[in-house]
C-alpha cells in the first residue's frame, strides 16, 4: 500500500495540472465559459484541489522516506512540487492584484481619452463587453465598482491612472498625419495586435488583443492628432485587468516610437 503512494500522488499532480490547463486555455478556444473556468475552477475549486494534491504527496514523501522503498521518493516530491508551483503562481497573481488598481481602462491622456469607432462599439456591444466609463466619474458611482469598500471609489479613472501609471505619455510626432498612422499600425501588428484598421478621416487606429491565458481580448485604439498620438486600451470582461493594459500601454509606446524613429 504504502509503495503506492507516490505513483497515486503524481497521478493526482497530473490531474491536477490538467485541470488549470482546462480552465486558463478552455476559454481561450471557446470550450468552456470563462467565468466558469475563473471563478468556479480556479478560484473556488483550485487552491481545495492543490491542498488535497499536496497533502497526498505530504503523505507519501513521509511514508516512503519512513518504511520504504525509499527508491520511490522522488514521485512523492514531484507530485508535491507541482501543487505547490501552483499555489505560488496563485499567490503571484493575488499579489498583482493587490498591487495595481481595479480598473480594465487606462489611457495615456486621461483628460481626453481616444474614443473608438462605432465600429469597435458596436462589437463590444455584440459580446456584452464592458462598458466604456467616464473618466472624470468616481469609481463608486459607476455600475461595476458600486460596492467598492476602499478611498479610491472617491477618485476617478483620470485620477487612478494618473498616480498608479505616470510613466503613460502622448507620444509625439513631426510630418504627415497619415505617414504616423501607418507607423502606428505596423506598431500595433508588431506587439501581436490582430484586426487592426485604421479610420483615416477620424485619425484612429484600432486593433484587439488576446491574453495568453484564458484568451482575454482587449480593445486599444491610437488617436493621431496635431502631431500627438495618444492610446487607449480596454479589457472587453474583467473588473481588474492585472495592470495587463498599462503594460500593452508601454510596449505600444516603444513599438511606435521605434517605427517612427526609421
Amino acid at each position: 500500500m504504502i509503495a503506492k503512494l507516490p505513483k497515486t500522488a503524481l497521478w493526482l499532480a497530473v490531474g491536477l495540472v490538467l485541470w488549470f490547463a482546462a480552465a486558463v486555455f478552455g476559454p481561450k478556444f471557446g470550450l468552456i465559459d470563462w467565468r466558469f473556468a475563473l471563478g468556479t475552477m480556479v478560484r473556488e475549486w483550485g487552491p481545495i484541489l492543490i491542498g488535497i494534491t499536496a497533502l497526498v504527496a505530504v503523505i507519501a514523501l513521509v511514508a516512503i522516506l519512513w518504511k520504504g522503498p525509499r527508491g520511490q521518493w522522488w514521485k512523492a516530491a514531484l507530485a508535491l512540487s507541482i501543487p505547490a508551483a501552483l499555489m505560488g503562481g496563485l499567490a503571484s497573481v493575488a499579489s498583482t492584484a493587490e498591487s495595481v488598481p481595479p480598473i480594465h481602462d487606462v489611457a495615456t491622456d486621461v483628460s481626453d481619452p481616444p474614443q473608438f469607432t462605432e465600429w469597435t462599439r458596436e462589437k463590444r456591444a455584440q459580446v456584452s463587453a464592458n462598458p466604456l466609463n467616464d473618466y472624470a466619474t468616481p469609481l463608486g458611482e459607476l455600475d461595476a465598482w458600486s460596492d467598492m469598500d476602499s478611498p479610491l471609489a472617491t477618485q476617478s479613472h483620470a485620477q487612478i491612472i494618473a498616480e498608479s501609471y505616470p510613466d503613460l505619455a502622448t507620444i509625439p510626432y513631426s510630418g504627415d498625419a497619415s505617414d504616423a498612422m501607418v507607423a502606428v499600425s505596423l506598431a500595433m501588428e508588431d506587439i501581436g495586435l490582430f484586426d487592426v484598421t485604421s479610420d483615416v478621416d477620424g485619425g484612429r487606429v484600432e486593433g484587439v488583443a488576446e491574453t495568453f491565458l484564458f484568451g482575454f481580448k482587449d480593445d486599444v485604439v491610437a488617436r493621431v492628432r496635431d502631431g500627438e498620438i495618444d492610446l487607449r486600451s480596454v479589457s472587453r470582461v474583467g473588473l481588474s485587468d492585472l495592470g495587463y493594459n498599462a503594460a500593452r500601454l508601454r510596449e505600444l509606446s516603444e513599438a511606435i516610437e521605434s517605427r517612427l524613429s526609421e
